[in-house]
C-alpha cells in the first residue's frame, strides 16, 4: 500500500498546474492533503477528475483557510472528522479513516504565526491531539501524517541557530510537543530509515529558497511502534512542484 502526503496550499491553485500528472506518477492507493483553502464543494469539483477514489473532504468554517481531504482506493472502514474539542474543530485539521489494520490519520497542525501569537493555543492543540492518537491507538495501530510545522532536530532545517525560538515551526515548545509525540511511542519513520539524510520538505518562495534549497522538514509520517516492520520505504519526494511543500511517501507492506 502507498500513502502519499502533500501539503498543496491552495487545492484550486494546484490543479492549475501539473497536480493530476502527477498524481498519476505517484499513483498512491491513499492520497493525504493539507491546506485545500477551500470548502467542500470547491475540493470537490477541484477533484472531480479523480473519480477512481473515495474521497472525504474536512473544511474550515473559515473560507479559503486550511482544510484537509483524503482519497483512497480502498473504501475505508469509517470515517471521522476532527477531534472533539470545540476549541480546535472549526478549523478542518483533522481527518481520520479507519482501515482493516490501522486508523489513517491526516493533520494540518496550526502554525504558531509570524509573532508567535498562536504559540500557546499551539501547544494545547499538541497535547490534544496527542491524546486523541493515543485513544485511537488503543483499538489499533495509527499511521499519521501531514504537515506538522515543527522542524525537530537541527537537521530537520537549514538555518537552526538563527531559526531557533525566534520562527514559528522551531521553538523548544514546538520541538517539545514533537518530543512528546515520539515519547508516547510514535516513530518518525523518515528519520527511522534514514538517520542522516538531509531533506526538505518545505520551502519559503521568497529568496529563491527552492533553488537554493533553504528549507524545512515540516511534513512526517509518524507510526505506531507495531507497524515499523511493515514499512517497506518513507521518501520525501522534492521533485514535484506545484506547492511550497513537496509530497512524501510511505509504502506498506500488510
Amino acid at each position: 500500500m502507498k500513502i502519499i502526503s502533500w501539503n498543496i496550499n491552495g487545492i484550486r491553485a494546484i490543479t492549475k498546474k501539473d497536480f493530476f500528472e502527477d498524481i498519476n506518477k505517484m499513483n498512491p492507493d491513499i492520497l493525504c492533503l493539507q491546506e485545500t483553502k477551500a470548502q467542500d464543494g470547491e475540493v470537490v469539483k477541484a477533484l472531480s477528475q479523480l473519480s477512481n477514489f473515495h474521497q472525504y473532504y474536512n473544511s474550515a468554517t473559515r473560507k479559503g483557510y486550511s482544510g484537509v481531504a483524503v482519497l483512497s482506493k480502498v473504501k475505508p472502514i469509517a470515517v471521522t472528522y476532527d477531534m472533539g474539542i470545540e476549541e480546535h474543530d472549526q478549523e478542518g485539521r483533522v481527518l481520520c479513516a479507519e482501515f482493516d489494520k490501522f486508523y489513517l490519520v491526516n493533520v494540518y497542525v496550526p502554525n504558531s504565526g509570524q509573532e508567535l501569537d498562536r504559540l500557546d493555543y499551539r501547544k494545547t492543540w499538541d497535547a490534544d491531539f496527542l491524546n486523541y492518537l493515543k485513544y485511537l491507538e488503543k483499538a489499533k495501530p495509527v499511521i499519521v501524517c501531514g504537515d506538522f510545522n515543527v522542524a525537530h532536530q537541527p537537521i530537520d532545517l537549514k538555518n537552526d541557530k538563527a531559526n531557533y525560538n525566534k520562527t514559528a515551526g522551531y521553538t523548544q515548545i514546538e520541538i517539545d510537543g514533537m518530543d512528546n509525540f515520539i515519547k508516547a511511542g510514535f516513530i518518525d519513520s523518515f528519520r527511522y530509515y534514514h538517520p542522516d539524510e538531509v531533506a526538505y520538505t518545505f520551502w519559503s518562495y521568497r529568496f529563491k529558497s527552492r533553488e537554493r534549497n533553504t528549507g524545512w522538514r515540516i511534513d512526517y509520517f509518524l507510526v505506531s511502534k507495531s507497524l515499523i516492520g511493515k514499512i517497506k520505504s518513507v521518501e520525501v519526494l522534492p521533485e514535484y512542484y506545484g506547492s511550497d511543500h513537496c509530497p512524501i511517501r510511505l509504502e506498506l507492506v500488510l
